[in-house]
């Protein structure tokens, strides 16, 4: 058990059967009467931020949550598998889980998977992928000048913009946090 004095920023608790992460924490001494601990939470399952004031010596639960790495094999009727990669069972996430990571998401990417309660509940995928260029416009001679791109297609039919040296079937980095080409990679 958690008490209000171990509350702090990125610490996830259980409120009511469902797992919060506390984004904004602080404490207040106010004149006379307990200590006051002042919150914004973040339901991690649906997603709404509120926020909450506690007592000293309110106890809370500390959420069950579980990061497993996972590989992703297929996508179906059911959703997307993935196989654990350490006891190779397999789980399937909903399309809510998945769908706006699915630009940078091929087969065999290993990503970690949250579980809350043995539910999968959150998917992370690795900072950089590797991407091929499926489609782009060739580059035109003197098209140099400093800043210049074009838009590519890459396997994962997410459209980026990379620099005019880039031609088709070339591999490239992608960040997946700002999902802007970082650099060529050689092959």
């Amino acid at each position: 058990m958690l008490e209000s004095g171990d509350l702090r920023k990125g610490l996830k608790i259980e409120l009511d059967g469902d797992p919060y992460i506390i984004i904004q924490f602080a404490f207040v001494k106010p004149g006379k009467g307990k200590s006051l601990y002042k919150c914004k939470l973040k339901n991690m399952l649906t997603g709404v931020q509120f926020d909450r004031t506690f007592r000293s010596g309110d106890k809370f639960k500390e959420a069950n949550l579980e990061e497993q790495e996972m590989e992703y094999l297929y996508s179906d009727n059911n959703g997307y598998c993935f196989m654990n990669t350490s006891t190779y069972e397999q789980e399937f996430l909903s399309k809510d889980h998945v769908d706006e990571l699915m630009k940078f998401l091929k087969e065999n990417t290993v990503c970690n998977v949250l579980f809350f309660n043995e539910t999968p509940i959150d998917l992370s995928l690795p900072n950089f992928v590797n991407l091929r260029v499926v489609k782009t416009d060739p580059w035109v001679k003197g098209d140099t000048a400093a800043g210049s791109t074009k838009p590519a297609t890459l396997e994962t039919d997410y459209v980026v913009q990379v620099p005019p040296f880039i031609n088709g079937e070339q591999l490239v980095k992608i960040d997946t946090r700002t999902g802007q080409y970082v650099e060529r990679v050689k092959e």
